[in-house]
């Protein structure tokens, strides 16, 4: 049900007047606030999903009133905190946005350790529990799916052609564990938003900016930057699908089998399944290196990275970026994630404390 503090949030009332008239003879009715409502993901997939293949599939068992969080003027570290609240049934955004309110939850999304969605995949489902865990007790939700975002790689300004190239100059970071890899690298990095971004690149408020290819293609980055470093700096910004906890609790064991499917098979898969063709593509429409589907191609200077600049970059990680974030999570989260995330990266952090 939607509840009264959407008001008290500030939430535009035409939006409360849509979400509101979800209420209807169906089964369920949920109220979804999907990501960014100009990017690919959100129009090939959620979109598509939670509008018309789950009510299709759930012969409209359930219904579904979406709009995006950029739509409803919410912030985006608003998103999680407003679903444990009830003020939505389902929301998706990216994980980085809530680690202000769960560090741990920077473990998620560590730069560097997957070149791959392949490699990607086994990261992110290796640290799923701990995600589940994270979203019960800190966001009163259950996570119902985690997909990825393409990995974030570095749009600049100039001729940037290696990890060495970014000391001194000042970079957007995707998430806080990206800014702490560019502040010890010798960047300096810089908190704005992604809507922000083109302009801060026009005025040299910002050098360099962090996120996805596709992303980046999509939002016109390509105009105000001339290189673009695929290192995946940011990681893959995995964006975390949750519902509320007691609208969970409160659908049926029939209906919580059939959404839990539904969004498996139909949602998480379909994304998964697309993403190492879908970064190849926004390669290629950003650099001209390949066809380019989505529209016309451009002509970025194409910086792939050596093999010096990821050992170097790993090392940075290792030695000092992950042990710094082990002393904001705790020894219970690092013990954790060396037995899920880290397991898998093989990587072992030192245990706060021990």
């Amino acid at each position: 049900m939607i509840k009264q503090n959407f008001l008290m949030k500030g939430i535009p009332l035409a939006v409360l007047g849509a979400l509101a008239s979800g209420q209807t003879l169906a089964d369920e009715s949920l109220s979804v606030v999907g990501s960014w409502s100009s990017l690919p993901l959100y129009k090939q997939y959620e979109q598509p999903f939670w509008t018309d293949i789950l009510p299709s599939e759930s012969k409209g068992n359930f219904e579904v009133v979406m709009t995006t969080h950029d739509q409803m003027g919410i912030g985006t570290s608003d998103v999680f905190r407003m679903l444990g609240d009830g003020v939505f049934d389902v929301a998706m955004t990216s994980g980085d946005y809530a680690v202000s309110d769960a560090p741990e939850l920077e473990g998620l999304d560590v730069p560097l350790l997957a070149s791959s969605a392949a490699q990607a995949k086994r990261l992110i489902e290796a640290a799923r529990p701990m995600v589940d865990e994270i979203y019960e007790t800190t966001f009163n939700s259950k996570v119902l799916a985690i997909v990825p975002y393409p990995p974030q790689v570095v749009f600049c300004k100039g001729d940037v052609s290696s990890v060495s190239d970014l000391a001194g100059l000042k970079v957007r970071a995707s998430g806080r564990m990206t800014a702490k890899f560019l502040d010890a690298l010798g960047a300096q990095s810089v908190n704005i938003s992604f809507g922000e971004v083109p302009g801060a690149l026009q005025r040299g408020v910002v050098d360099c900016a962090v996120t996805g290819a596709g992303s980046g293609y999509s939002a016109g980055w390509w105009e105000v930057s001339d290189s673009l470093m695929t290192l995946p700096l940011g990681g893959w910004d995995p964006v975390v699908t949750a519902i509320n906890l007691d609208k969970w609790n409160d659908l049926s064991a029939k209906d919580q089998a059939f959404l839990e499917t539904a969004v498996a098979e139909k949602f998480e898969k379909a994304v998964w399944d697309t993403a190492q063709a879908e970064l190849d593509q926004d390669v290629a429409c950003l650099t001209g290196n390949g066809d380019c589907a989505r529209g016309p191609s451009h002509n970025m200077t194409w910086a792939e990275p050596s093999a010096d600049d990821i050992f170097a970059a790993k090392r940075i990680l290792i030695d000092t970026v992950l042990p710094e974030w082990a002393e904001r999570a705790g020894s219970e989260w690092v013990q954790k994630w060396n037995a899920s995330v880290g397991k898998v990266a093989k990587i072992k952090l030192a245990v706060p404390g021990e």
